[in-house]
């Protein structure tokens, strides 16, 4: 096993430290697992909170600050946050005014976050919960119940963020972001299974030459295994997937946000070469590309791969996505 860490044991803690350390910007509770932005009672806002299991960075912590989210839990490798976590931020973020749940379809991570909610409102707390559904490619997997939350979490903090920051009201906030995972799809491919730190050897067998079309970002399995593919022929199949399933969820009209992210272990050179056929594809079919983002985001661990995620954006939405941020992961406009 060659990882960068000291021990399979200690290693949350110790990314949470080093979060601490390059991020003054935030408090890291490393002991009790919670990030929270230092200023967020300062503007009255509505609370966003947000977590998951770790391997996925980014996602959540990355996107805690200004105009993103208020908080993240940070659960253990691929394993829901338990709901003291999530109880725990909800009453460091809550201003008076709210806090909603930004919560990706994983069994554990619903469950943690249906308790926690309960929790908080015995506590006196406003909790609203949304549940981000938005790969195309299994339902009903070993993982969830119903679609699987993936890339479309990145736009549901992104823009419920700005609306909370402009002063939104909870139930506002929490209908836009509904909104936002109502209009975006996902497919993932997977060129490698991923490693995790307990284990120390890959997590599921992918033969050399065969790559998994539809993969979760746990490594679930997806759709199919084909031999390995170029990247237009992997982009004509995650776009017609995405593309198929986002027209059943309304009229195609208008632009979309897209969202070319790498599982882990994928370099920029591949994913912006890959980047170039998708929006290849979505110009020869009509589909106008309002913004986009290349990168790793929504990861794996060490996973070679790559995932598309488009969202139908109208006005509202694309200029709550151009709202300023400052995350450590993703920031601009201020």
């Amino acid at each position: 096993m060659r990882m960068l860490i000291n021990s399979a044991d200690t290693v949350v803690a110790d990314a949470l430290r080093g979060m601490a350390a390059a991020h003054p910007e935030l408090d890291v509770d490393v002991e009790r697992r919670v990030v929270v932005r230092r200023d967020v009672r300062g503007g009255g806002r509505v609370g966003l909170v947000s977590g998951g299991g770790s391997g996925h960075e980014p996602l959540h912590a990355g996107f805690v600050g200004y105009g993103m989210l208020s908080a993240a839990c940070p659960g253990e490798v691929f394993t829901s946050p338990v709901p003291d976590q999530m109880l725990r931020a909800a009453a460091a973020v809550d201003a008076g005014q709210g806090v909603l749940f930004v919560v990706k379809n994983y069994t554990g991570d619903v469950l943690n976050f249906e308790m926690a909610a309960e929790l908080a409102e015995e506590d006196g707390l406003r909790v609203q919960s949304v549940l981000v559904n938005d790969d195309v490619a299994v339902t009903d997997s070993l993982y969830t119940a119903g679609r699987r939350g993936t890339g479309a979490t990145l736009f549901v903090e992104k823009i419920a963020g700005a609306a909370a920051e402009d002063g939104a009201p909870l139930e506002q906030v929490a209908a836009i972001a509904r909104q936002v995972n109502e209009c975006s799809r996902s497919f993932g491919v997977a060129l490698s299974a991923c490693t995790t730190p307990a284990k120390g050897s890959p997590t599921f067998d992918l033969p050399d030459g065969e790559l998994e079309l539809g993969i979760g970002i746990h490594g679930e399995p997806g759709r199919e295994r084909r031999p390995m593919m170029s990247a237009r022929e992997i982009a004509e199949v995650a776009v017609d997937a995405v593309l198929r399933d986002l027209a059943e969820a309304g009229p195609a009209d208008g632009p979309v946000l897209a969202l070319v992210n790498g599982m882990g272990a994928t370099p920029l050179l591949e994913l912006y070469g890959f980047h170039a056929e998708v929006a290849r594809m979505l110009d020869a079919r009509g589909v106008p590309v309002a913004r986009t983002l290349v990168g790793n985001y929504v990861t794996s661990l060490d996973m070679a791969g790559c995932s598309v995620t488009l969202c139908r954006a109208d006005e509202d939405l694309l200029r709550l996505w151009d709202a300023p941020v400052q995350t450590a992961a993703l920031r601009w406009g201020r």
